[in-house]
């Protein structure tokens, strides 16, 4: 079971029987909105209310990578583009669509819907 605390801490509990064992795996200090596994489990982003999205992959057992900042567009949600784990897709308050590669964060391409995105 992954958790994220308010303080931008991502914890995993790993529950056997009657017993469990706490593990921090990443301590990015900003507030986690949301944790999105990707479709075969080996990487989660983590989105966090500023607009910056991480990558954390737990078979690495690493730190969480940042992968995009959007802070200055009003980030509403982000999630993985499938097939596949290779890009994500985030859009923002004013309806832009954006696609990001999970490899190195690199902005590839844009969708104006021309609606605003209401924040939920």
């Amino acid at each position: 079971l992954y958790f994220s605390a308010q303080e931008g801490i991502l914890i995993f509990y790993h529950i056997k029987d009657l017993q469990y064992e706490i593990k921090i795996c990443a301590d990015i200090s900003q507030p986690i909105s949301s944790l999105i596994f990707s479709p075969d489990y080996t990487s989660l982003l983590l989105v966090t209310d500023q607009g910056t999205v991480y990558s954390y992959r737990p078979a690495r057992s690493g730190e969480a990578v940042k992968l995009l900042d959007t802070s200055s567009s009003c980030f509403v949600a982000a999630d993985f583009l499938t097939p596949g784990n290779n890009y994500c897709v985030s859009v923002t308050i004013s309806g832009e669509v954006q696609v990001w590669s999970l490899e190195d964060g690199t902005f590839l391409s844009k969708l104006n819907l021309g609606i605003e995105v209401p924040v939920t």
